[in-house]
């Protein structure tokens, strides 16, 4: 097979993360299927996508008839079986290696075994989710980043069992959504999280020190080291569970503790802040 002939596509989980790339890849002609939890997740998971659809032909990035035949090939579902006779499935569910492997490993037993397994983790290894599957060559990570619409990067991951074929495939699908893409090897973190994720901390750790405000250290970055945003805002961005579900990984996989969540961060997301997706984090957002 190759990315020419994946029309069907399967993405698990329909949260910020998942209904962009199902969005994505419903814009770039193929049929794509969601799997949420129950079905009012399925109705939010679509309610979202019909969101930013509507909000990009607003702004003209898409024709009237494009969003409609985008959203005309998009089907929500609540059961991992509807995925059975599809090309190639994106897992894009919570940051957690446990749920992660049970879903790789019921993948595993649904579709055929020349499917393509992606997953969309932005710091587990792709090898503790490939033995799930039982059949590691054909599991490789695709890495998408938010907004899946608008950024132009995707992080392709094979692990050491990943076969040669798999990983020219994901290259190519990735390549023909419009995405520019990089190929990492397997550690945690890849390339992007394994350099933000430990300056998103410092950048806390010096608010919480009280070093300075939180709009003078995302100025001081923005300005200083030409971010078109400051850390505390991407942070509130990604959502402060996942950078901190991001940092336990880190810190595991390299013993130190330093990668791991800041304590101010651990009491935000134990409080319920999560950013931008619960309406405050480093900011407030109405």
């Amino acid at each position: 097979m190759d990315a020419s002939e994946i029309r069907r596509v399967g993405v698990v989980g329909a949260g910020l993360m998942g209904s962009g790339i199902a969005e994505v890849v419903a814009r770039a002609g193929a049929e794509v299927t969601f799997i949420e939890g129950s079905p009012d997740l399925v109705r939010a998971g679509r309610d979202r996508i019909e969101r930013s659809l509507r909000e990009a032909a607003r702004r003209g990035k898409l024709s009237e008839a494009d969003r409609e035949a985008a959203l005309a090939r998009v089907t929500g579902a609540d059961d991992l079986a509807a995925l059975a006779d599809h090309d190639l499935v994106v897992e894009a569910a919570t940051e957690d290696p446990d749920a992660k492997r049970a879903i790789f490993a019921r993948l595993g037993e649904l579709t055929g075994d020349d499917v393509v397994l992606a997953s969309n983790t932005s710091s587990i290894p792709i090898a503790h989710l490939a033995q799930a599957s039982g059949r590691p060559a054909m599991v490789v990570g695709i890495h998408f980043f938010n907004p899946v619409p608008v950024m132009p990067l995707v992080e392709v991951i094979p692990a050491a069992s990943t076969a040669p074929q798999t990983l020219a495939l994901a290259r190519a699908w990735a390549e023909s959504l419009d995405k520019q893409v990089v190929v990492s090897k397997d550690e945690a973190g890849f390339i992007v999280n394994r350099v933000l994720i430990p300056f998103v901390n410092d950048a806390i750790r010096l608010l919480d020190d009280g070093v300075a405000t939180r709009e003078d250290i995302d100025a001081a970055c923005r300005l200083g080291l030409g971010h078109p945003m400051g850390p505390l805002q991407l942070a509130d961005l990604i959502g402060l569970d996942t950078v901190a579900a991001i940092g336990r990984v880190l810190a595991d996989a390299n013993g130190d503790e330093r990668l791991g969540p800041p304590p101010l961060l651990v009491r935000m997301v134990a409080e319920g802040s999560l950013g931008r997706k619960s309406g405050e984090g480093f900011y407030p957002y109405g």
